[in-house]
């Protein structure tokens, strides 16, 4: 514990108030640029600008797809912003969509839709800390690197505003209990041990032959998306849905084949990761590798 005697030390004030390089501050700032979109997105619902509460949630799951890979490209990883990510997403991949889908079409339900959207917003809560609680999982294979527990938060908020984007094509207004089970599925989802696949940990290296081509997707994706958002997000969600099951099977595939490998593990097929326990909550969580540091 430091005394005010030492604090009149140069070396000691150095040590404690050295400069903070920018390349760490800009990962930082493009959190709280998705934390603005989210809190914007409950702003607009409320007001009834329904269309641009959506948009600014897509938004904020664009920059939630960056800041981490911006944090290891420029060597910006920091344990304050590992922690800043995970409030982020609660707020706004959990709270944000939870009251959007209440404003719009579940307070018709009275207290019923308003347990269905405090119950997605508290399932992301529980689903982050389950991420942050098993990062150094001994237990976990090698391969499940490739996997989520339970589907992630940015695509449980895509997925859960399924209803929001059919009432949009003009399609007809689900009914209301049919939202409300539709939300407290993709909350089960997000919380399950389903194992999800995540290509995070793919190393993609694109041929020289294939950068323009690839930057044309890239861009006509984009464009698709500005032109038919409704059409884009709702073929995706239907499309993301429909291949759960296929990461399900992918993962004991390979849990089947590390099995018949290793003789000595007895043939057992390895489960998902587990959910924390108070022993590796104790644990100070280590630094992962699709995340910045931990808060210091």
């Amino acid at each position: 514990m430091q005394t005010p005697y030492d604090l009149r030390d140069p070396d000691v004030r150095r040590r404690r108030f050295r400069p903070i390089p920018v390349r760490m501050l800009v990962p930082n700032v493009i959190t709280l640029l998705a934390i603005c979109a989210g809190l914007t997105a409950i702003r607009l619902s409320i007001e009834g600008r329904m269309t641009l509460a959506v948009y600014a949630i897509v938004f904020a799951a664009a920059l939630d797809g960056i800041d981490g890979r911006v944090a290891r490209l420029i060597k910006g990883q920091s344990k304050f912003g590992a922690e800043l990510d995970s409030l982020a997403d609660f707020v706004n991949f959990g709270v944000a969509p939870g009251l959007m889908l209440y404003f719009w079409q579940l307070h018709e339900l009275g207290n019923a839709g308003w347990i269905a959207a405090m119950v997605f917003a508290i399932s992301m809560c529980l689903r982050l800390a389950r991420f942050n609680a098993t990062l150094d999982d001994p237990n976990k294979p090698a391969f499940a690197a490739n996997f989520f527990t339970g589907v992630p938060a940015p695509a449980g908020a895509i997925t859960v505003m399924l209803p929001i984007y059919a009432a949009f094509l003009d399609l007809g207004r689900w009914p209301a209990a049919l939202t409300a089970g539709y939300t407290l599925l993709i909350a089960f989802l997000m919380v399950s041990r389903l194992p999800v696949f995540s290509g995070k940990s793919m190393r993609m290296r694109v041929p020289p032959e294939l950068v323009l081509p690839a930057f044309v997707a890239v861009i006509f994706f984009i464009a698709l998306l500005i032109s038919y958002p409704w059409y884009v997000l709702s073929i995706g969600t239907v499309l993301y849905l429909l291949a759960l099951p296929l990461g399900y099977k992918s993962y004991r595939d390979q849990a089947r084949a590390m099995g018949g490998a290793a003789p000595s593990s007895g043939g057992e097929v390895p489960s998902p990761p587990s959910a924390p326990t108070m022993a590796n909550l104790s644990e100070p969580p280590r630094e992962d590798d699709d995340r910045p540091g931990r808060l210091h």
